[in-house]
C-alpha cells in the first residue's frame, strides 16, 4: 500500500506518525515524572481542548522526524502534525519497528535519483539529474552501452575507445555535448553523427584521425564549436566537410599534419568567428594561394595568426602566412606557362575547326536551296503554257459548234 502513494501522502503520513510518536514519548516521560500533569493533559484531551492546539507538541525535539532541530515548523508542516494526531486517535499506537521500516523508506525515497536517470546507466560512468553522463578516465575501449536515452551531456575523454558506433550513438537525440578527446579514433563518417541535430559541441582533439571526408559533419545543423586538434595523421579535410554547417562559429584544426586547405566552403560560412590553424607544415604555394590571402584579409578570425607559419618551401618557411599572401598572388599569376598555351592553342583548334565545318554545311544547305527553288519556278512555268494551250482549242471547237446548228442563220 505504501509503494502505491506518492511522495506527498507518504510525507504527510510520516508527519502524522511522528507528531502521534511524540504524544506518546511524551505522555510516558510526564506520568513518570509528574503524574498530576499527564491527568490534566488527559482531561484537555479528552473533550475541553481543541485537537488542533495539541499540534503544538510536535514542536519538541526528536530524534529521526522532520524538523527536529528546534526551529518552528511552517503552517503546512503543523497542519499534517494536527491530522496526524487525529488520525491516531482512530489507528492503534505504532510500534518502534514499524517506524524504522517506514523512515528506512523515506530515506530511501529521498536519497534514490529519478529510475528515468538511474536506469541504464553505463557501468564505470556516473550519471546525474542534469541528464550528464561522465565516463571520463575510466580506461574503455568500446563505446558505453545502456546510455540514458534522454542524455544531453556525453563526456568520454581520456579513454581508449577506437570507434563511434552510429547505431548506438543516434539513438541519443538530445545529445547537445560530447566530448570524445584522448582516445584512440581512428575514422568518422556521416553517418557517425546522422541524427544528432542538436550537438552544440563536439571535441575530436587527440585522437589519431586519418582524414575528413565529404559531408562527414553535414548532420549536425546546430553545431556551434568544433575541436580538432592534436590528430597526428590528420593529412586530408574534403572541400565540402563544413558546407552545411552554417551555425559553426569556432573551428580549431591546429597541430595536425595539414598542408593545404580548400576554404571554398569556409569561406561561405556566415556564421564562422574563430578558426584556428597553428601548428601544421602549411605548404606555401599557389595550391594555398587562396588561404594565405583569405588569413591576410581576414586576420580578426584567426587567433593564432601569429603562430600560423610556413613549413615548405624553403624560400618562404618560418614566415607568416599572411606575409605571403601578396607575394604568392604575384608570383602565380605574372605570367602564361607551358600549359596555358598549350590550352590557348587547343582552343583556337577548336574555334577554327567549328566555324570550318560551319561555313561548309551552310554552302551546302544554300546550294541545295538554290537548286530546290530553281527546279520549283520551272515546273510553274511549265504548268502556265499548258494551260494557255488547252484555253485556246476550246474555244474554236465552240465557235463551229455555233455554226453547224440547224437553227442558226448565218
Amino acid at each position: 500500500m505504501i509503494l502505491g502513494m506518492s511522495h506527498s501522502s507518504v510525507w504527510s503520513l510520516v508527519t502524522g506518525y511522528c507528531s502521534a510518536s511524540l504524544i506518546t514519548a511524551r505522555s510516558v516521560r510526564v506520568s513518570h515524572g509528574n503524574s498530576a500533569f499527564l491527568k490534566e493533559r488527559n482531561l484537555k484531551s479528552s473533550g475541553s481542548e481543541s485537537p488542533w492546539s495539541r499540534a503544538d507538541i510536535s514542536r519538541q525535539p526528536h530524534a529521526g522526524c522532520p524538523g527536529s532541530s528546534g526551529e518552528s515548523w511552517s503552517n503546512s508542516t503543523r497542519l499534517h502534525d494536527a491530522l496526524g494526531t487525529l488520525v491516531m486517535r482512530l489507528l492503534p499506537e505504532p510500534s518502534a519497528q514499524s517506524l524504522r521500516i517506514l523512515f528506512l523508506f523515506i530515506f530511501v525515497m529521498g536519497v534514490t535519483p529519478s529510475p528515468a536517470l538511474t536506469a541504464g546507466c553505463p557501468d564505470r560512468c556516473v550519471c546525474d539529474d542534469q541528464l550528464v553522463v561522465q565516463c571520463a578516465g575510466q580506461d574503455l575501449t568500446l563505446f558505453p552501452t545502456d546510455l540514458p536515452l534522454a542524455t544531453r551531456q556525453l563526456i568520454l575523454s581520456n579513454n581508449r575507445i577506437g570507434e563511434l558506433p552510429a547505431l548506438q550513438l543516434n539513438y541519443l537525440s538530445d545529445l547537445v555535448y560530447l566530448d570524445c578527446s584522448n582516445n584512440s579514433l581512428t575514422e568518422i563518417s556521416e553517418s557517425t553523427f546522422g541524427n544528432l541535430r542538436k550537438l552544440a559541441y563536439l571535441d575530436l582533439s587527440f585522437n589519431v584521425l586519418l582524414q575528413i571526408e565529404d559531408r562527414t559533419f553535414g548532420p549536425l545543423s546546430s553545431l556551434v564549436m568544433l575541436r580538432l586538434t592534436d590528430n597526428p595523421g590528420l593529412t586530408d579535410i574534403h572541400p565540402d566537410a563544413f558546407s552545411e554547417n552554417m551555425a559553426l562559429q569556432v573551428l580549431d584544426v591546429s597541430r595536425n599534419n595539414l598542408t593545404v586547405l580548400n576554404i571554398s566552403s569556409l569561406i561561405a560560412l556566415p556564421a564562422l568567428r574563430s578558426l584556428g590553424l597553428s601548428g601544421n607544415p602549411w605548404r606555401c604555394d599557389c595550391d594555398t594561394e587562396d588561404l594565405c590571402l583569405w588569413v591576410q584579409i581576414e586576420g580578426f578570425k584567426f587567433q593564432d595568426e601569429g603562430q600560423t607559419m610556413c613549413h615548405n618551401p624553403p624560400e618562404v618557411a618560418g614566415q607568416r602566412l599572411a606575409e605571403v599572401g601578396m607575394q604568392l598572388r604575384a608570383d602565380c599569376h605574372q605570367g602564361l606557362g607551358y600549359w596555358d598555351y598549350l590550352f590557348f592553342i587547343a582552343i583556337g583548334f577548336v574555334i577554327f575547326s567549328a566555324g570550318t565545318v560551319s561555313a561548309w554545311v551552310m554552302g551546302v544547305l544554300m546550294v541545295l536551296y538554290e537548286r530546290y527553288t530553281k527546279r520549283k519556278g520551272e515546273t510553274l512555268d511549265s504548268d502556265d503554257e499548258g494551260e494557255d494551250r488547252g484555253g485556246g482549242g476550246g474555244g474554236a471547237n465552240t465557235g463551229n459548234g455555233d455554226l453547224n446548228k440547224p437553227s442558226m442563220e448565218v
